[in-house]
C-alpha cells in the first residue's frame, strides 16, 4: 500500500478513535446526572411517604423559632432597655439561619441511617454509580428541601411578628447563605460516617455534634459572651460567619462587598470541608465493606 493511503487510514483510524473516546465520556457524564437527578427525585419521594413526620418536625421548627422571637420580645418585662424590634429581629434570624444549616447537615449527616431505615444501603453502596454523585445529589436536594423549608417558616413568622425589611440587603444574605451552605454539607458529608461505622450510635453522635455547632457558633447570642478559649473554636465554625453575615446584611443594611470579612472565611472552609469530607467518607466506606458493616441493623 502507498505510503499516502496508509497515512490516510491511520489518521482517520485516530479520528474515529478520538471520537468513540469523546462520545465515551459524555455517555459517562449523562449517566451520572441522570442518577443524580434520579437520587434527589427518591428523596423527594420519601418526604412525600413520610409528610406527617415532616410535618411534626416542622411544627417543631416553627414553635422554637416563634418562642425565640417572644424571648427578644420580652426581654423589656425583666427591665431591660433594647431596641424590641432588634432584638426579635436578631433572635429570628438565628433561629431561621440555625433551621437551615442543621436541616443541611442533618439530611446529609443521616443519609446512610435513611439507607439502613428503607434497606436499600446495599443495592445504593453496589451500584455502578460514582459515590461522590450520590453525596453531592443529596446535597443538592438538601439545599432545594432546606430553603423551601425555611421560606415557609419565614411566612409563618411574619404572620406573629412586625418584620421590618426595609433596610435589609437580600441579595449579601443570600450570598452568604449560599457561601455557607458548602461547609455545612462538607461537614455533613464528614458526619455521615458515623451511622455507617456505628448503626447503633452513630445517627446520636451526629446529634451530639450538631449541638456542640449550636453552643459554639453563636446561634442565639454574640461570641463575644464566651469564654475566650471557646470563642478560638468559635472561630472554626462555619455558622460564626454565616451569622455575622446575615445579621449584619439583614439588620444593618451592609453592601455586599463589605460582607467579605464574612464571605472569605466561609469560602475557605467551604473548600477546604466538602473534598475533606468526600474524602473521609470513601475511606470509611471501603473500611465498612471490608467489616461487612453495611448490613449491620444494630
Amino acid at each position: 500500500m502507498p505510503r499516502w493511503k496508509r497515512s490516510f487510514w491511520s489518521t482517520r483510524e485516530g479520528v474515529l478513535r478520538s471520537w468513540k473516546w469523546r462520545w465515551f465520556e459524555v455517555e459517562a457524564v449523562l449517566r451520572e446526572l441522570r442518577a443524580a437527578l434520579a437520587f434527589m427525585e427518591r428523596n423527594f419521594n420519601l418526604i412525600k411517604r413520610y409528610w406527617k413526620w415532616e410535618l411534626v418536625f416542622f411544627a417543631y421548627t416553627v414553635a422554637n423559632t416563634v418562642t425565640m422571637g417572644f424571648i427578644g420580645k420580652g426581654a423589656v418585662s425583666f427591665g431591660a432597655t433594647v431596641d424590641v424590634n432588634y432584638l426579635v429581629m436578631y433572635m429570628l434570624i438565628g433561629s431561621i439561619l440555625w433551621g437551615y444549616l442543621s436541616i443541611l447537615f442533618e439530611i446529609v449527616a443521616e443519609t446512610v441511617a435513611w439507607e439502613r431505615w428503607e434497606d436499600t444501603i446495599e443495592y445504593t453502596f453496589m451500584a455502578p454509580v460514582q459515590r461522590a454523585t450520590h453525596l453531592l445529589s443529596v446535597c443538592i436536594f438538601s439545599v432545594l428541601y432546606g430553603v423551601l423549608r425555611s421560606a415557609l417558616i419565614l411566612m409563618v413568622v411574619s404572620l406573629l411578628f412586625e418584620l421590618n425589611l426595609s433596610r435589609a440587603n437580600l441579595v449579601g444574605a443570600g450570598l452568604v447563605l449560599g457561601v455557607a451552605s458548602l461547609s455545612f454539607i462538607g461537614l455533613g458529608i464528614a458526619g455521615a460516617v458515623l451511622p455507617l461505622i456505628s448503626p447503633e450510635k452513630g445517627v446520636q453522635v451526629v446529634h451530639i455534634f450538631q449541638a456542640i455547632l449550636l453552643m459554639f457558633s453563636g446561634v442565639y447570642y454574640e461570641i463575644d459572651v464566651l469564654p475566650m478559649w471557646m470563642q478560638k473554636i468559635a472561630a472554626l465554625s462555619p455558622a460564626t460567619y454565616a451569622l455575622r453575615g446575615m445579621r449584619a446584611a439583614i439588620l444593618h443594611g451592609v453592601k455586599t462587598a463589605e460582607l467579605w470579612r464574612e464571605i472569605y472565611p466561609l469560602l475557605i472552609l467551604g473548600v477546604l470541608l466538602l473534598p475533606l469530607g468526600i474524602t473521609i467518607f470513601y475511606r470509611v466506606e471501603n473500611f465498612a465493606k471490608k467489616r461487612g458493616l453495611l448490613k449491620r441493623n444494630g
